[in-house]
């Protein structure tokens, strides 16, 4: 299942590639949203609030794991490309090593902040106790979600986007029937929930790992070291500056919806039945990005930096394509796609996400092609220039957000942010993009 990258149509090769890490998010996406119906439906409104009010800090924690396997999957994927295949077994296990360490501290630092991080976030008395028991159990699985996270990034980095596939709709499948078992059957409540989610994603990432280890096993090399500082120095070059995006991204969207709050609760639950919505499209435009990245990183390894810009004009194709179902649902029909999570009688909460979604939607062509030049610009390791142009649309959005909304005087502001900050940091990625292609692309091929 191991795909070369640097050989054949980039085309083909990379929707061959492609296809299997968008299935993947509509699995992850379902594994996410069992969780709240399960919550809502099954225990209660307040489950449901307990659950939400932990995903602020969770999502912190899925940033810093998600970072750090993008680090090592743009190193391993480089040395994949150029065939070094001492180095790169060298790298998988200093990978793997690292991010447990990584995750043994991160789960100390949750079980002594747990209780103060959910004050800091201001959560009501009604649903204090639920939302420590739920987070609790998450911080006791950091260790599952970090090695999970790092195995399928390695998997990826190698060219086989397949097998990650199989043991998300395994880890998803095991996660729904679990939750309905621990709820209803065994009435476990929130830790019912969160138990389920442990579980899952704890047989998976094991397995994954499993499966790793007989493959990298079985590539021939010569001898290795099982660690390396020199390896890590390298891995965290491009780790530490994707952990900061990311952290910075969740840290940004809790000052926007802090903005939205202000607005009042039919606002806030128009939002965040929208913003749902919108993260769906987001992670699937970001994940034919992750695509980009591992294709641009084995070819620079491979030193077939020719190959990048035909892959640039696939990746753009591919996004346009990715791009327009999503706009065409929440553009033409957002009232329908309001309704998957409020009544048709919320006339209020519906007119808000649907006007949300007819501000933001026709700009996801802008987003999808920078995030194809992030992609290329993360795969070849420039990673000043993909910083400079995250942090530029993160702080633009918050700032943006604020400026615009006092300035109406309504929510609305805060949804033209999106299309403002969007459209000024794709300008910037893709001039970083051409400056990478003239002085590096074009003067390697003469």
């Amino acid at each position: 299942m191991i795909t070369d990258l640097t050989e054949g149509k980039p085309s083909k090769i990379l929707w061959s590639f492609s296809i299997p890490m968008l299935l993947s998010v509509v699995f992850q996406q379902l594994y996410n949203i069992v969780d709240s119906i399960v919550a809502g439906k099954f225990v209660g409104a307040q489950a449901l609030a307990a659950v939400g009010a932990s995903y602020p800090i969770t999502m912190i924690f899925m940033a810093i794991a998600t970072g750090a396997n993008v680090g090592a999957a743009v190193i391993i994927s480089q040395l994949f490309g150029a065939k070094n295949f001492e180095k790169l077994k060298t790298s998988v296990f200093t990978s793997i090593i690292s991010m447990t360490v990584l995750a043994a501290i991160l789960t100390i630092f949750g079980i002594v902040f747990c209780s103060g991080m959910l004050k800091m976030l201001s959560t009501p008395e009604n649903i204090f106790s639920d939302s420590m028991t739920y987070l609790n159990i998450y911080i006791g699985g950091l260790i599952f979600l970090f090695l999970y996270n790092i195995c399928t990034g390695i998997f990826t980095a190698m060219g086989d986007s397949k097998t990650p596939l199989y043991f998300l709709i395994m880890s998803s499948v095991g996660n729904i029937i679990l939750d309905l078992v621990f709820v209803i059957v065994f009435n476990m409540g929130v830790a019912g929930v969160g138990w389920a989610t442990f579980i899952a994603q704890g047989i998976s990432s094991l397995l994954a790992f499993a499966v790793l280890l007989k493959r990298v096993h079985g590539i021939k090399s010569g001898t290795y070291k099982k660690f390396s500082i020199r390896m890590l120095g390298h891995i965290s070059r491009i780790a530490i500056p994707s952990i900061l995006q990311q952290s910075f991204v969740s840290v940004g969207n809790l000052f926007i919806q802090s903005r939205v709050n202000s607005f009042g609760s039919d606002v806030i639950a128009g939002y965040s039945a929208a913003i749902k919505l919108n993260t769906f499209a987001i992670t699937s435009f970001s994940t034919l990005g992750n695509a980009m990245s591992s294709y641009t990183a084995q070819n620079t390894g491979a030193r077939k930096l020719l190959r990048i810009p035909e892959g640039l004009k696939a990746g753009i194709v591919m996004l346009i394509v990715v791009s327009l179902p999503f706009f065409i649902a929440y553009f033409v029909f957002p009232n329908t796609m309001m309704n998957i999570f409020v009544k048709s009688s919320e006339a209020g909460i519906i007119d808000v996400g649907r006007i949300f979604l007819k501000i933001v939607t026709p700009f996801y062509f802008v987003i999808s092609a920078k995030l194809t030049f992030d992609g290329i610009l993360r795969g070849a390791g420039r990673m000043r220039a993909f910083m400079a142009s995250t942090f530029t649309d993160l702080l633009l959005r918050v700032i943006l957000a604020y400026v615009f909304s006092y300035a109406l005087n309504s929510e609305v502001g805060i949804w033209l942010s999106w299309p403002v900050g969007w459209t000024i940091a794709t300008v910037i990625s893709a001039v970083f993009y051409f400056i990478y292609y003239k002085t590096t692309i074009k003067n390697g091929a003469n």
